[in-house]
């Protein structure tokens, strides 16, 4: 259910914008706001996972994350331990990203779920 909600914002937010001001750009930013500061398991096409607070989206569908840790495999073979860095402040382009989680409880997935 949470990807769900990341992913329909993630949507929303690369719309094209031919209307700023219509009723599909004020849920966008209701939906943005419900996840600021949530914490946010993005992946990305090679591999590694960042895992951070949601800050900000763009209209690209870029993911600003803060307090960043970068998760990644040490080995080709599975399973593998995980490596992980500190990186901070980090932008996750929409080009890479395959998969957006966002951690909270059952309640919350579905009030992020429902407008």
């Amino acid at each position: 259910m949470e990807q769900e909600a990341a992913e329909t914002l993630v949507q929303a937010a690369g719309s094209d914008g031919s209307n700023p001001k219509g009723p599909d750009e004020s849920e966008a930013v209701n939906r943005a706001r419900k996840l600021l500061f949530r914490r946010m398991l993005v992946g990305i096409r090679d591999g590694r996972f960042f895992l951070g607070n949601f800050h900000c989206i763009d209209k690209q569908g870029n993911i600003i994350l803060q307090d960043a840790v970068e998760y990644r495999s040490t080995r080709r073979s599975s399973p593998s331990p995980m490596e992980q860095r500190f990186l901070g402040l980090i932008l996750v382009p929409s080009s890479c990203r395959v998969s957006c989680h966002v951690g909270c409880s059952v309640e919350e997935q579905l009030s992020l779920l429902s407008f």
